[in-house]
């Protein structure tokens, strides 16, 4: 089947030097790009993270400090990457949680605001736990009856992904998904910006610190203050904004936080 688009959609898959995305580095990036008219294009770089990568790290992924030594930095393909992700939405496996939020940082880290806002995000992860109620190989082989090769290579993960994506509208198209309390979420549609929507409903910053409540009001989703509305936090006790931006949190995490302070503070 041809995916419904109207713009690019990325497929992409990082491996790094662990899953910190605060403090970790990419090591290899690679990514299918989808046109609207099904051209492909795949772009696969190894990076040099700058840190050492732990020993068991490198187990898992098969890259050795060795073997990045002469790779480019991430701050020296940033606009290279910036540019060839214009314009198109994202998609991946767990790359709500993962993925995008570690791109996003070390975009920022480079001096780049790597914008998401008018991006639809699409994590085929998402509608496999929604749907068959669990790691890439298992997608892969239920939904393409196949064995994935080469697991933790960023290119095969990333084109296992889409096929994986692909098989998932197929199957699922025009029926409804639940959560796992049986609350109906929405019909499933070959239309990116509804299955964004689907997916990412709840969501505030990347790392989930902050999400949005049933009423659609963001609230902390760590912590002591966990269910209660950020801006309530913030009148109850303004201290908190300083020890989150002095804090161990993720650039977009600091700076939707801070976004939402200045919103309030320019409402009154």
């Amino acid at each position: 089947m041809n995916l419904n688009l109207k713009s690019p959609l990325a497929f992409f898959d990082l491996e790094a030097t662990g899953i910190n995305i605060s403090t970790d580095r990419i090591v290899e990036i690679s990514i299918v790009k989808v046109h609207p008219g099904g051209e492909e294009e795949i772009k696969t770089m190894k990076i040099n993270p700058t840190v050492p990568i732990p020993k068991e790290v490198s187990l898992i992924h098969g890259i050795y400090d060795k073997d990045i030594k002469d790779a480019p930095t991430f701050k020296d393909v940033a606009k290279e990457l910036h540019q060839f992700l214009e314009g198109a939405d994202l998609a991946g496996f767990n790359v709500l949680k993962y993925d995008i939020p570690l791109l996003v940082e070390e975009f920022l880290r480079a001096g780049i605001d790597f914008d998401i806002e008018k991006r639809n995000l699409l994590d085929a992860q998402k509608i496999f736990h929604m749907m068959e109620k669990r790691n890439l190989s298992a997608a892969y082989k239920f939904y393409c009856g196949q064995k994935l090769e080469n697991a933790h290579s960023a290119e095969a993960d990333t084109l296992a992904t889409y096929a994986v994506f692909k098989a998932q509208i197929e199957r699922y198209e025009n029926e409804v998904a639940e959560d796992l309390q049986g609350n109906k979420l929405g019909v499933i549609e070959n239309d990116m910006k509804k299955i964004h929507n689907l997916i990412n409903e709840k969501m505030v910053d990347l790392a989930g610190r902050f999400i949005n409540n049933d009423q659609g009001v963001e609230c902390f989703n760590f912590g002591k203050h966990r269910g209660k509305p950020v801006e309530q936090v913030l009148k109850e006790e303004p201290n908190y904004y300083d020890w989150m931006m002095k804090g161990d949190f993720p650039l977009d995490t600091k700076r939707k936080f801070t976004q939402i302070k200045l919103r309030n503070f320019n409402n009154r």
